[in-house]
């Protein structure tokens, strides 16, 4: 095919003339610059490589290797809470997982493996961190600031499109409490690890219990001489029922890899289960009220210590906080050589921790297990076209579309952004359908004279208000302490107020009414001069329309979906059993009504 492309140096108001000298959907050059090279970063390469021509891409990662937090992440005990047979891209299965819950070290090979296969790397910088990305007005797009972290010097590139992969759980944080600078023994953060201490032997403290501390305590606890965990509030633990920590067999990794269908159908069965889950997570629902007496009760029985279970077992819902396997957490807890300290700490000091009981606990080596900045404000600047700043215009709540873009900010697109479903169910199936969306904005953008798209406004606001009143039936909305938002009494605001699959559904089809797009020049500039792309191609059935039968594909939404979820060739799915029973089908249909 005899390709008409729209060079990428004519300035934008002769974009529109030029066009009309080809055929229609000429393809012009877009020049896309991605932060970061996690997992989305990874993912947006793939998809661009895959599905276009005519672009430039470049990936900007500040660490020396891709993966992600994968790559950063390594302190004892990290893993992912999410079975690894489902924590892959749909298309991408991994054979030889070695358990159900895999290393970070497993994961990070697994991404790293899946770039080299398909050779994203010529595609990322690394060592590069972003510092900023201001709207060119004289251009379009962004100039993207670039601090070369080897060099120590600042680059500028220039981009059509930004797409921001840096990560919700990446920008660590060390906890705000007065003194931790005057700390004289081994300070520690899970996401920033250092390999070369050795904490067998010695006594450590270890601050916090959310998805870090819960992973960290039970894998130091058999080496280290003592370990004294400060805990100031209470989170729901307890292992999934038919999801517990399982080491695959040797015959297991056989069967996945070598007899078909025995993997595909596991990861199926597993992915149902997974999407099954959401009625936990609507208060008044028997799936909620069943899931929090079998954890209370769990709980209770791993504990064996009334002082414990008083201050340990939450008094809001299961849920509220993200649900953690915590596989030997609860036990640890109860070792001879484990110290719980229960209350707030009020001081770093010298030796240890000063609590508000008035006792101060030294330690040789202090964990903190403290988290992320996760107010989804930008770590750097992006200045929009009106000049206003999005770390300013999300300073105190972050409001998204769908999770991807902010208003007022064209061009700009987000992986992982407010209120998609990071905690709803199966993440990496909804960072596939965020890259799936994003690539049909650009389609669109790449085959007519589009000068900006961004959501309108009033679409956002509308989006928000939804949100705000779905979460009032939530657990998410009780008054716990949770990254899902930043006060207890906070608008939920990482959270998507449906399912994933209810997220996939709503993203399938991009809704151009909720956008504000402008045009260089006449918007049917794209019409070119009356031919089409299949004329300019000698090799294509310039007939392909005519048929012996009908075989279009369905028109309408619900057959379009019937045809892709393949309704009808499964039977009824049951969720997985957070309640320690089997879930009758029949009843988990009913809690969705």
């Amino acid at each position: 095919m005899a390709d008409f492309l729209v060079p990428s140096t004519h300035p934008p108001e002769s974009e529109a003339q030029h066009r009309l000298h080809g055929p229609i959907h000429a393809q012009r050059h877009v020049r896309v610059v991605c932060i970061g090279a996690g997992a989305s970063g990874l993912l947006m390469a793939y998809k661009l490589q895959r599905h276009f021509s005519n672009y430039s891409l470049t990936v900007y990662e500040k660490n020396p290797e891709v993966s992600g937090t994968w790559w950063e992440n390594r302190y004892p005990g990290c893993a992912c809470d999410v079975p690894s047979h489902n924590y892959t891209w749909s298309f991408e299965p991994k054979l030889d997982w070695s358990a159900v819950y895999a290393s970070s070290r497993e994961i990070f090979n697994y991404f790293n493996d899946f770039a080299r296969k398909y050779a994203l790397h010529r595609f990322v910088k690394t060592r590069h961190q972003v510092a900023g990305a201001y709207w060119n007005k004289e251009k379009g797009g962004y100039d993207v600031h670039i601090k070369d972290l080897e060099k120590n010097e600042t680059v500028v590139d220039h981009c059509d499109i930004l797409v921001n992969a840096s990560g919700i759980l990446n920008n660590w944080q060390w906890p705000a409490i007065p003194g931790l600078d005057k700390y004289k023994g081994v300070l520690l953060h899970t996401a920033n690890w250092d390999d070369k201490i050795d904490l067998n032997g010695r006594h450590v403290g270890l601050i916090g219990n959310g998805s870090s501390g819960i992973q960290v305590l039970p894998t130091i606890q058999p080496y280290v001489q003592k370990c004294t965990t400060f805990i100031r509030e209470p989170t729901w633990v307890s292992p999934v029922q038919g999801l517990e920590q399982h080491v695959f067999s040797d015959q297991e990794r056989l069967d996945f890899a070598t007899k078909p269908g025995v993997l595909n159908e596991y990861r199926r069965n597993v992915e149902r289960g997974l999407n099954g889950q959401f009625g936990i997570f609507l208060k008044g629902t028997n799936t909620n009220d069943d899931t929090e007496a079998y954890f209370r009760t769990q709980m209770k029985d791993k504990l064996h210590d009334p002082y414990l279970e008083e201050r340990l077992i939450p008094n809001w819902h299961v849920g509220c906080r993200r649900l953690t396997p915590g596989v030997g957490y609860l036990e640890a807890l109860g070792k001879d050589n484990v110290e719980v300290v229960y209350g707030e700490i009020n001081e770093i000091t010298e030796r240890g921790c000063l609590c508000d009981n008035g006792q101060e606990y030294p330690v040789d080596v202090l964990i903190c297990a403290t988290g992320f900045n996760t107010s989804f404000k930008p770590r750097f600047p992006v200045v929009g076209p009106s000049g206003t700043n999005l770390q300013d215009a999300w300073k105190d709540e972050a409001q998204s579309y769908f999770g991807i873009a902010a208003a007022d900010v064209p061009n700009y697109l987000i992986f992982l952004g407010p209120n998609c479903p990071i905690g709803n169910g199966p993440v990496l199936s909804a960072i596939e359908c965020q890259a799936d969306y994003m690539c049909k904005l650009i389609d669109r953008f790449q085959t007519n004279n589009i000068a900006t798209f961004a959501p309108k406004q009033e679409a956002v606001a509308d989006f928000i208000a939804h949100k705000d009143r779905f979460m009032q039936k939530t657990v998410w909305h009780d008054p716990c302490r949770s990254w899902y938002k930043q006060r207890p009494d906070g608008p939920i605001t990482a959270l998507w107020p449906g399912s994933t699959l209810h997220y996939i559904e709503a993203m399938m089809e991009v809704r151009f009414d909720d956008w504000d797009v402008k045009y260089n020049g006449n918007r049917f500039a794209w019409m070119g001069n009356g031919y089409s792309q299949t004329e300019l191609d000698p090799t294509a059935d310039w007939a392909y329309y005519i048929r012996e039968k009908d075989d279009d594909e369905p028109l309408s939404r619900k057959r379009k979906l019937q045809l892709i979820n393949k309704s009808g060739t499964v039977q009824a799915t049951a969720g997985v059993s957070f309640t320690g029973k089997q879930v009758a089908v029949e009843e988990n249909a009913q809690a969705k009504l």
